[in-house]
C-alpha cells in the first residue's frame, strides 16, 4: 500500500485511547485496578471510576506512595494500573519503580500520558524526554509507545494480559487516528504502513504521523520509503528491523524524546551489532523543552516533517 493511501478516520488524544481501554477492561477482567495521583480527569479515568468506584485507588500528590500501593496489590492478584503525566511517572519515582516493581518483577502497568514535547504549555518541567531510556534500561520491563488512539486503546488492553511490569506511554493532544479500530495490537512485533527499498522510517509515537506525512512527500519525489512503527521500544523487533536495513541501508529514526537514550539508540544498537548502516536521528538533542504550543515547539526542537524529509535525503546521500 502507498502511503498516501492511509486513511485518516478522525482526531483524538491518545490519552483518551488509554482512558477507553481501562474502562473496557474493567467491564472484562475484575483483577484490573486503576490508581491515579490526583489527576484522574487528566488521565481519562471518569468512565472507569463511575462504573468500577470499589477499583479506583485515589493516591493524591504521592506519586511514589502509588507505586508502592501498586506493587503491593500485585501480590494479591490484582492487575494495577498507576496513571499520571510521564514525567511523575517516572523522573519523580524512579527509586520506586527500581527497587518494588522491576527489581521484584511486579506485574504493575506504569500507564503515562503528556509525555514529550507536546504537553505544550506546561513547559520543561513536565516535558519529560529522557523516559523511554529511563524505563528500558530496567532489566524486564516492557516499554510501549503507540502511535494513535486507536492503537494506545489496543496497546491498554494488550499490556493487561501480558505478565510483567511494562510501561506504556501516550500524550495530550489531539492527533490524526490512522490504524483500524479493531487492528491486533502484538507486543514487540513492529508495524509496516510501507514497504520501500531507498530509505527507511522507523517512529514511535506521535512521529509516526509525521513519519508517515514525510514519507507521502517522499514518495512524491520517486523516492521507495518503509515506513515503520516501532510501538515497542522493548523487547524490541531485532528480526523485523534488520530485514528492513537490509533492503534500504540506511534509515531515519524519530521520535518525541531525546536522541540520547530512546529508540534511535536502540535501533543503532541493532544495527551496530548487526548490519551497521548509516542512520540520522530526529529528537530533541540533549535539551530540555519550553512552553509552547506543541506544533510550534516540535518545528522549533526539529522534529516536524520537514526535517525527517531532510533527514531522509541526508541519509541516502550517506549510503
Amino acid at each position: 500500500m502507498m502511503l498516501k493511501e492511509i486513511q485518516v478516520t478522525g482526531k483524538k488524544d491518545t490519552r483518551s485511547g488509554f482512558g477507553d481501554g481501562i474502562h473496557e477492561l474493567g467491564k472484562s477482567n475484575p483483577n484490573v485496578v486503576a490508581l491515579t495521583a490526583d489527576l484522574a480527569g487528566s488521565m481519562k479515568l471518569n468512565a472507569f471510576i463511575k462504573d468500577f468506584p470499589d477499583r479506583f485507588i485515589q493516591c493524591g500528590i504521592a506519586e511514589a506512595n502509588m507505586i508502592g500501593i501498586a506493587a503491593g496489590l500485585t501480590i494479591g492478584g490484582k492487575i494495577p494500573f498507576t496513571t499520571t503525566f510521564a514525567n511523575f511517572s517516572t523522573g519523580r519515582v524512579y527509586d520506586q519503580i527500581r527497587q518494588s516493581v522491576a527489581y521484584s518483577g511486579k506485574n504493575v502497568k506504569i500507564c503515562a500520558s503528556h509525555a514529550g514535547l507536546t504537553l505544550g504549555e506546561d513547559g520543561a518541567t513536565h516535558q519529560i524526554l529522557e523516559d523511554i531510556g529511563m524505563m528500558k534500561m530496567l532489566p524486564g520491563m516492557t516499554v510501549v509507545v503507540p502511535c494513535d488512539y486507536n492503537q494506545t486503546k489496543a496497546a491498554t488492553l494488550a499490556v493487561a494480559s501480558h505478565e510483567g511490569p511494562v510501561y506504556l506511554r501516550f500524550g495530550r493532544p489531539t492527533w490524526p487516528i490512522f490504524t483500524k479500530a479493531d487492528e491486533l495490537f502484538e507486543i514487540g512485533k513492529v508495524q509496516h504502513f510501507s514497504k520501500g527499498h531507498d530509505v527507511a522510517i522507523f517512529a514511535c509515537g506521535h512521529m509516526v504521523w509525521k513519519a508517515i506525512e514525510a514519507g507521502i512527500e517522499l514518495e512524491n519525489k520517486g523516492i521507495s520509503v518503509e515506513v515503520v512503527n516501532v510501538h515497542t521500544i522493548k523487547p524490541l523487533d531485532e528480526e523485523a528491523i534488520l530485514a528492513t536495513l537490509h533492503k534500504t541501508k540506511c534509515a531515519v529514526t524519530a521520535e518525541e524524546h531525546n536522541i540520547i537514550g530512546g529508540l534511535g539508540d536502540a535501533i543503532s544498537q541493532v544495527a551496530a551489532k548487526n548490519f551497521p548502516v548509516p542512520i540520522e536521528y530526529i529528537g530533541t538533542k540533549d535539551t530540555f523543552g519550553e512552553s509552547g504550543k506543541p506544533t510550534d515547539l516540535l518545528k522549533k526542537y526539529g522534529l516536524d516533517t520537514p526535517d525527517i524529509i531532510a533527514a531522509a535525503e541526508k541519509v541516502m546521500a550517506r549510503k
